[in-house]
């Protein structure tokens, strides 16, 4: 008779919006590592959907205690956050010493439990006003891929479940079975920045009309030699009060709002033309390539030449082809 191993409960949160394809194929990734760590660990993973609906939220005492819970990510447009039952039965996992983990949008249900209060967690890019705007005790980084706080770990991209999944099978088969199952299921193992895929997106709701009408004219003169001063001008207000202004509108200084967008009309340029990298520099406004390099290596994480190597068009036809 064959021993039986040790199994580590894998609670798969299926809430109302979850992506279906991130719950099954983190199912199918856990049995896939299963496989791969057969004679050479002495225990397994045993992932199990688990829904939060209202109609069975009543019954989650009646589970396991868990090793992990993930809730995965959500293409809808409404965040689930979850209600009294369920954040309760998270706190006591938690509580029991269980692996808390979100992907994405999944954040928000993490979020609404309090457990991410004074942490630093992610979620994806795009949620990253919305969630510090709704969870304001969270410390959001959305430039990172994961977030691993050590009893809580957080994912930030709608994909970015795969790199999630990695990491618990790290933690609870060991490395040598997360780098196979990454060879085996062709993922990169070990990403950690999600700034290398987020754009940049001003913010344009804000309600302060001229502060817009600068925004409006920067996307058609950020080529030419804009100062904060020529913004101030353009706004008809004073270099202090469009200071002042322009911050509270967008959450960012003229500069640093200038740069943002010159690097990401650089980024597109990268990714869909051939042009050499210093005449994209000067096509943005950069006289100094050496200078353009320099800072789109920090807002965006890798040097252009780079980053076109890995994100063209031509990179992606070529990695077809293979």
């Amino acid at each position: 008779m064959e021993p039986v191993l040790p199994q580590h409960n894998i609670a798969l949160l299926n809430y109302p919006g979850a992506q279906l394809a991130a719950l099954y194929g983190l199912k199918d990734m856990f049995e896939v590592a299963n496989r791969l760590a057969e004679g050479q660990t002495n225990s397994v993973l045993k992932p199990h959907i688990v829904d939060l609906f209202e109609d069975t939220a009543t019954h989650l005492h009646d589970l396991p205690t868990c090793a992990a819970l993930i809730a995965p990510p959500s293409l809808s447009a409404e965040k689930h956050t979850g209600q009294g039952a369920v954040h309760h039965w998270i706190k006591t996992q938690h509580q029991k010493g269980a692996l808390i983990c979100s992907a994405c949008a999944g954040a928000y249900l993490l979020a609404a439990t309090g457990l991410l209060n004074g942490r630093t967690a992610t979620t994806h890019w795009a949620l990253k006003q919305e969630f510090s705007e709704t969870y304001p005790s969270v410390q959001l980084n959305t430039d990172q891929l994961i977030v691993d706080e050590g009893d809580i770990i957080t994912a930030g991209g709608v994909m970015a479940w795969t790199d999630l999944g990695l990491r618990v099978v790290e933690r609870f088969l060991g490395p040598a079975i997360m780098l196979d199952l990454a060879h085996q299921l062709l993922i990169e193992p070990g990403r950690c920045e999600q700034r290398l895929f987020s754009a940049f997106r001003p913010e344009l709701h804000h309600g302060d009309a001229t502060i817009l009408k600068v925004q409006h004219w920067l996307q058609t003169t950020f080529t030419t030699r804009v100062t904060v001063k020529g913004m101030a001008e353009h706004a008809g207000l004073t270099s202090r009060t469009f200071l002042r202004r322009f911050y509270r509108a967008t959450g960012l200084n003229p500069k640093a709002y200038l740069q943002l967008l010159r690097v990401e009309k650089a980024r597109r340029q990268l990714e869909l033309t051939p042009k050499p990298v210093n005449e994209i520099a000067w096509a943005v406004g950069y006289e100094d390539p050496t200078a353009f390099r320099r800072i789109f290596l920090r807002i965006v994480g890798l040097p252009p030449g780079e980053y076109r190597k890995r994100f063209s068009v031509e990179a992606a036809r070529q990695a077809l082809e293979r």
